[in-house]
């Protein structure tokens, strides 16, 4: 563990301590819904809170409209790392603790391409269009946050009708890596952490005037049974530390 990650573990032992919750002893299991767009920084931080605090986490992962499911299943869960747009769901909102939400990361979208493959210039809008408009298919997520913003650019692009029929949907964001790599699709149009996988070469983000940021909030459920733990977990992922692997894992932090 490095310096800096001794720093925020000790700092999330000293929050667990003064909330109450020992490190080991009365270790708590949390239930984490959480956006797959932000799989790979989770993946990362979620050992090393369980290692500084003995808890255990069980991460659940989904698409927007899946999150808005889950959260309002009746299943118990005790914290949420989702686009914000599951928030603006009335049902899925009433689930979560009044107040403010905390912004965790924030990522834009990106292009795509099987690895090897020819990289299309998408350096500015008018490239970018062309580019979108002479693939014969492009791989994508529609029913997500995310792809609710590829939508919204391809409208400012003007070209939201001509896109529909271009358009394979992919279930989530394994399976959109899945299509672009194995050349399924020509070019894959999502949030540009996500496309950063084996098997891709990122072309590059949209460009500014087009570009579309999904930004991933968190809340503590209504039904948590472990409020104060999952606090504290909320808590670590606003450290120095996280954001630093927040970072390296293509996302902006807060």
């Amino acid at each position: 563990m490095t310096p800096l990650l001794r720093t925020a573990a000790a700092a999330v032992l000293g929050t667990a301590g003064t909330m109450g919750i020992p490190a080991t002893s009365h270790a708590a299991e949390l239930h984490i819904l959480a956006g797959g767009g932000i799989m790979g920084p989770l993946r990362e931080l979620v050992p090393q809170f369980e290692t500084a605090t003995g808890h255990k986490l069980v991460l659940r992962f989904g698409t927007t409209p899946e999150l808005i499911r889950m959260a309002t299943s009746g299943d118990a869960f005790d914290l949420a790392v989702v686009p914000r747009e599951v928030f603006k769901d009335a049902a899925a909102q009433a689930k979560f603790v009044a107040g403010p939400t905390t912004d965790v990361a924030r990522v834009g979208l990106g292009v795509a391409v099987k690895a090897g493959t020819a990289k299309p210039d998408i350096s500015t809008p008018d490239a970018l269009k062309a580019a979108l408009l002479a693939a014969s298919s492009v791989a994508s997520i529609p029913a997500s946050a995310a792809g609710a913003q590829v939508i919204a650019a391809y409208d400012a692009l003007g070209i939201a009708d001509a896109m529909k029929a271009k358009t394979k949907a992919q279930a989530g964001p394994a399976q959109l890596v899945e299509a672009i790599a194995k050349g399924d699709a020509d070019l894959g149009v999502f949030l540009i952490n996500v496309l950063t996988a084996p098997g891709l070469d990122v072309v590059g983000p949209f460009p500014a005037g087009v570009q579309r940021e999904v930004s991933f909030t968190s809340a503590v459920a209504t039904g948590a049974r472990n409020a104060e733990a999952a606090k504290a977990f909320l808590d670590f992922l606003r450290t120095p530390a996280a954001a630093t692997v927040i970072k390296a894992k293509g996302m902006t932090a807060g």
